[in-house]
C-alpha cells in the first residue's frame, strides 16, 4: 500500500482494504515497505517466489506501474485498489476510486478470471520497464517532472505545472521510429500511449485501446504558447483532436530520440530519451 496517495488518504484507505480482504477469507502477505524500491523489490521477490496467487497495489498510478512491473510475463494477475489523485489507470479499467469496499469485491471476484491486457515494452537510457498507461517524453515529462515535486497542490499540479514549464519552454527536435518507418519533425511533446488517458485526466488520445495490439502515438506539433494555453483545456474533453497541430499515430514499435530529454512512465521516472516501446498483447493479466 502506499500510505500517501489520495493526498493523506491512503493510509486509512490501505488498512480498510486489508481488514476487508481479511474479513472475505482472503490470506494476504504485507509486502509493503518503507519507500517504493523497497515495497517494489518486495512485490517481486514474492512474485518470483510463487509465494502468492496475486499482487494487489493499493494508491495511485504509480504503484499499479509498480504492479505491472512486478507482474508482466510471470502469469500472476495484479488488482488495484484506487486511491490515488490521478487514477487514470482505475478509470480507464472501469475499477471503483476511492471506494475500497467495492474495490475489493471486484478483484475478489476477478481472481478465477482474471483479464489479459496489453501493455508497453519500454527501454529508456537506463533502463527496460512495462507500462500499462503511458510513456512521454517532451514538454509532458517536464510537466510531470515539476508536478511530482508539488504533490501538496493534489490534482491541481498539473494544471499549474504546465503554465510554470511554459515560460521557458521551446519546441523539441524529435527524431522518431513508427513500425521501422523514420522521421524527423519538430514537436511539442510526442507520448506513446496505451491508454485513452493519463496525467490525471487528459483524454490525450481518446480511441486509445489497451485490448487492440497496437499503441498510439499523440504528436502536438509546434505552436504558440497561447495557442497551446487554449488548446490545453480541451484535453479534458478529448477536443483537441480536432487541433491541424495534433496528430495520432498507431503503430506496434516506437522509438522516440530527443536528445536530453527525462521520460516519464504512468507518472513515474524512468530515465532518459532515447526510448524504445513496443507493444505486448499477452504479458499482463489484471483483476478487473
Amino acid at each position: 500500500m502506499n500510505p500517501t496517495s489520495g493526498r493523506g488518504r491512503g493510509l486509512a484507505e490501505g488498512h480498510e482494504a486489508f481488514s476487508a480482504f481479511e474479513a472475505s477469507g482472503i490470506e494476504l502477505v504485507d509486502l509493503s515497505a518503507a519507500d517504493y524500491q523497497s515495497a517494489s523489490a518486495n512485490a517481486k521477490a514474492a512474485v518470483a517466489a510463487r509465494s502468492i496467487d496475486a499482487l494487489v497495489v493499493q494508491g495511485g498510478d504509480g504503484m499499479f506501474h509498480l504492479g505491472v512491473n512486478a507482474c508482466a510475463e510471470t502469469g500472476v494477475p495484479v488488482g488495484l485498489i484506487a486511491s490515488g489523485t490521478g487514477n487514470d489507470s482505475a478509470h480507464a479499467l472501469g475499477l471503483p476510486i476511492h471506494d475500497v469496499k467495492s474495490g475489493v469485491q471486484r478483484i475478489i471476484s476477478a481472481l478465477d478470471s482474471p483479464r489479459k491486457v496489453d501493455v508497453i515494452r519500454s527501454k529508456s537510457n537506463s533502463r527496460e520497464f512495462f507500462s500499462f498507461g503511458a510513456v512521454s517524453a517532451g514538454f509532458d515529462a517536464l510537466v510531470n517532472a515539476r508536478a511530482n515535486r508539488w504533490t501538496a497542490l493534489g490534482q491541481a499540479r498539473y494544471k499549474i505545472s504546465m503554465y510554470a514549464e511554459l515560460a521557458a519552454f521551446k519546441p523539441i527536435r524529435y527524431q522518431l521510429t513508427l513500425d521501422g518507418a523514420e522521421r524527423e519533425l519538430e514537436a511539442i511533446l510526442c507520448t506513446v500511449t496505451n491508454t485513452a488517458a493519463y496525467g490525471g485526466g487528459m483524454m490525450i488520445a481518446p480511441s486509445a485501446s489497451f485490448t487492440d495490439g497496437e499503441l498510439d502515438l499523440f504528436i502536438l506539433h509546434s505552436i504558440s504558447r497561447l495557442e497551446l494555453i487554449k488548446l490545453f483545456p480541451s484535453v479534458y474533453t478529448g477536443e483537441h483532436i480536432k487541433h491541424p497541430a495534433v496528430e495520432i499515430v498507431r503503430a506496434k514499435h516506437v522509438r522516440v530520440e530527443s536528445e536530453g530529454m527525462p521520460v516519464y512512465s504512468d507518472g513515474e521516472h524512468v530515465g532518459a530519451s532515447p526510448v524504445d516501446c513496443l507493444v505486448e498483447t499477452d504479458l499482463l493479466r489484471v483483476l478487473a
